[in-house]
């Protein structure tokens, strides 16, 4: 392979977009760390040109961020992300997601303005007024929402989705990539799930004194569990089911699929099925692990 070639298969650009208040900026700063070269707010008519600046210059990775703050531009990306493709640039498309109560919530506590909000008002950061402005962006964006691939950050610190960033960047490009995503259902369910699981029927592990403190990774988590049938039929009905349907996905070219494994409170039973079933389908390429109320609590402590 030429160096010209080798260049070319490196070329990346990671497009970061997404709701307003989801966290984009701290994503941003993530991939900056990570020896990106970044830029925040690019309108999409220079996303090419820069792209190709910084890629000649030998940067060979680029990450930008792009939403509404450009909104006139907004239907020129995907046609732009298409042309670079077609140069053998690898795109990856991150939009990062969060409910509108969260972001109602965020908004109120920072007294920021939403890009969409009415310049003119007295109080734009009211929840009627602040409400309209969420959903019209979600409607503006919602084709760039279908191409990417989704973080949910309602429930995520900033370390999480530092973390959860860098995974996505740095799993392989070129094959479907499975997240299993543990989560607690009191918390809500993860907006960024393709597939949701419930296993609240399970024995639950929360109701013997011994084992509550421990997690679905421990080894007496995992020895009370695998001592249920039901945890048993459960898993392998779950791993039947996607191994049936994944060369459809792969067919259909998705990046990443999101499978979603709930219970009440996110420690035990989901856990444990989530780590199985990751051990399960590693064999078959890139695998990412999520656990949406450990990963907090350890970002916490």
């Amino acid at each position: 392979m030429s160096e010209t070639t080798a260049a070319a298969a490196l070329r990346e650009l990671v497009l970061i977009t997404g709701i307003s208040g989801s966290g984009k900026s701290v994503a941003l700063h993530a991939l900056e760390d990570a020896g990106y070269f970044c830029v925040d707010n690019l309108p999409a008519e220079l996303l090419e040109p820069c792209v190709q600046l910084e890629h000649e210059k030998f940067t060979a990775r680029v990450a930008i961020a792009a939403d509404v703050r450009a909104a006139q531009s907004l239907p020129l990306l995907k046609p732009a992300l298409a042309r670079l493709r077609d140069q053998g640039v690898t795109v990856r498309p991150v939009f990062l997601d969060a409910s509108t109560d969260t972001l109602v919530r965020r908004f109120s506590e920072t007294r920021r303005r939403h890009p969409l909000s009415d310049p003119l008002a007295a109080d734009p950061t009211t929840q009627r007024a602040l409400i309209e402005a969420i959903e019209l962006e979600r409607e503006l964006l919602a084709e760039l929402r279908e191409m990417s691939t989704i973080i949910d950050t309602s429930e995520l610190r900033p370390a999480q989705l530092r973390q959860w960033t860098r995974q996505i960047v740095q799993a392989p490009a070129a094959s479907l990539t499975l997240v299993f995503e543990s989560f607690a259902f009191k918390h809500g369910v993860p907006l960024d799930a393709d597939y949701v699981f419930d296993v609240r029927m399970l024995p639950n592990p929360y109701y013997d004194r011994e084992l509550r403190p421990h997690t679905g990774r421990d080894a007496p988590v995992i020895a009370y569990l695998q001592q249920q049938p039901e945890v048993a039929e459960m898993l392998a009905q779950i791993e039947a089911f996607l191994r049936r349907w994944l060369p459809a996905f792969e067919q259909d070219q998705r990046a990443y699929l999101t499978v979603a494994v709930g219970c009440t409170g996110g420690q035990h039973r989901s856990v444990y099925l989530v780590e199985q079933l990751a051990q399960r389908f590693r064999a078959r390429g890139s695998t990412l692990i999520r656990h949406r109320e450990l990963d907090a609590r350890d970002a916490a402590s």
